[in-house]
């Protein structure tokens, strides 16, 4: 369960380093490739965080891969793969986020 659900873009990218490096550590479960999503801020949208993500779990080594995976526990995962990886990464990621258009004001 994340900890960090909805924060949006903006509150991400102004988040200090250790903060954001919390919150990105709940979706893969490394601190190596939360590091480097969160010094790579700010993203001017989603879809860059999302590449980012991405490019940096292809430099996952295999072991890091398998120790995110012990993590994740809770998934529901058909393989040990980075595709499978990145599926949860993203959605996770997603969450973290919230939805594009934002929450409603009240």
């Amino acid at each position: 369960m994340l900890m960090h659900r909805g924060i949006g873009l903006d509150r991400f990218n102004e988040m200090p380093r250790g903060r954001a490096i919390h919150a990105l550590y709940e979706c893969c479960y490394n601190v190596t490739w939360a590091a480097k999503l969160a010094d790579a801020r700010p993203y001017p949208d989603r879809d860059a965080l999302l590449t980012k993500a991405d490019a940096e779990l292809l430099a996952l080594s295999q072991r890091d891969v398998e120790r995110a995976f012990e993590a994740l526990v809770h998934e529901q995962v058909s393989s040990h793969d980075l595709a499978q990886l990145a599926r949860i990464t993203r959605a996770r990621i997603s969450g973290m986020l919230g939805p594009v258009e934002g929450y409603p004001e009240y």
